[in-house]
């Protein structure tokens, strides 16, 4: 559902999600998840299926790795032996197949160039952020960075988004989340900003036309079309 709203938007700051939005990392969160199964004497998960489990954070894409569910609670002393050999497998691997998606680059350039602020929200741990942002050319274009551990919450709480409208001192109707999925979708819309919505990304295998947003872009070269500075 996309709300009807008068384009161009009046914007300050942009803030971009990570995973599905920014960067096709499936891959690599694959990659780290199957070697981790094969570390605990278990089958492999196909990429398409874990693709599926991308989006709350790392403790929930374990244990709906280790489950087959997206709910599912694996038993805790499992899931204690699980994390730490996920965490050092999705080290090795964090930036191996992950590239940014087709217009992210032009659209950063794009909106950089227009002098918006940008900031970069995610609910990966920064221990993988942050290395990935640099090691994909992406990090130097962000002023702020908050990774799923930064702040006591993060997305579908709006705090993060909150949080970035403090720093750069922008109403918070001024600004607006691009992201890929109902959490996106969700904190925006708790924090009252705008929010657009990419086609390509991890929803959960669900299509993004039926959440709550303002708009769905091909890309972030389109997005930049749809906003004007405030």
């Amino acid at each position: 559902m996309v709300n009807s709203v008068q384009f161009p938007l009046r914007i300050e700051a942009v803030v971009i999600d990570l995973d599905g939005t920014l960067l096709h990392t499936a891959p690599d969160l694959a990659e780290a998840a199957n070697r981790m199964l094969a570390d605990l004497g278990m089958p492999p998960v196909p990429e398409e299926t874990l693709k599926s489990y991308i989006g709350n954070g790392v403790a929930q894409l374990i244990k709906r790795t280790l489950t087959g569910e997206m709910y599912g609670e694996p038993d805790s002393e499992l899931f204690a032996r699980a994390k730490p050999i996920y965490e050092k497998n999705y080290d090795e691997v964090v930036s191996l197949y992950s590239r940014p998606f087709p217009g992210v680059v032009e659209g950063l350039q794009a909106l950089k160039a227009a002098g918006y602020h940008l900031a970069c929200i995610t609910n990966k741990a920064a221990r993988f952020t942050l290395p990935l942002l640099k090691d994909t050319g992406l990090h130097d274009y962000f002023e702020l960075i908050l990774s799923g551990d930064t702040l006591p919450k993060m997305k579908p709480d709006p705090l993060p988004l909150l949080h970035a409208a403090e720093f750069f001192g922008v109403a918070i109707d001024r600004m607006l989340l691009i992201g890929d999925s109902q959490n996106d979708a969700q904190a925006a819309r708790a924090a009252g900003c705008h929010v657009f919505c990419v086609p390509y990304g991890y929803n959960h295998g669900q299509d993004v036309n039926n959440l709550d947003l303002d708009a769905v872009v091909d890309n972030l070269v389109a997005a930049s079309k749809l906003i004007c500075k405030a």
